[in-house]
């Protein structure tokens, strides 16, 4: 969903900037597969479309390629940091650290949850890719 957003956001409000915007996993549960159902029908009922988004593993080269690496939640920054090692550290941070009062939360992972859960976390995410565009401009 981030990633969808990310781009809608970024073709709509920051046209200026050149941006290369991928989505990747710490953990093989979803590589080669598309979004969960319930993260499409949210995401396109907001005029997002991430059917076509296919789930791949974070790999090393990640950390050279991209300027910024933004992890949903603290597990996830951990491993990434790990991969990441001094060289690349400063690159990653959590997404919500650019959404306004909520440095340092997590995003809530609403896989096990209800069709709520998508729409709370597509909340957040708008206002982090918000944030972080501004903060890119």
């Amino acid at each position: 969903m981030a990633e969808g957003v990310l781009r809608k956001f970024a073709a709509e409000k920051s046209k200026e900037l050149s941006l290369t915007i991928e989505s990747a996993g710490t953990h093989r549960y979803h590589v080669g597969s598309p979004p969960d159902e319930r993260a499409q029908s949210a995401a396109l009922q907001r005029g997002v479309n991430i059917s076509n988004l296919r789930g791949r593993l974070v790999i090393s080269e990640d950390m050279e390629r991209f300027d910024y690496i933004l992890a949903m939640d603290e597990d996830n920054l951990e491993i990434l940091l790990e991969m990441a090692g001094n060289q690349y550290a400063e690159k990653l941070s959590l997404f919500l650290d650019y959404a306004p009062g909520r440095s340092g939360q997590n995003v809530p992972d609403p896989y096990y949850g209800g069709p709520g859960g998508f729409e709370r976390v597509l909340d957040l995410v708008e206002e982090a890719a918000a944030g972080f565009l501004a903060e890119l401009e």
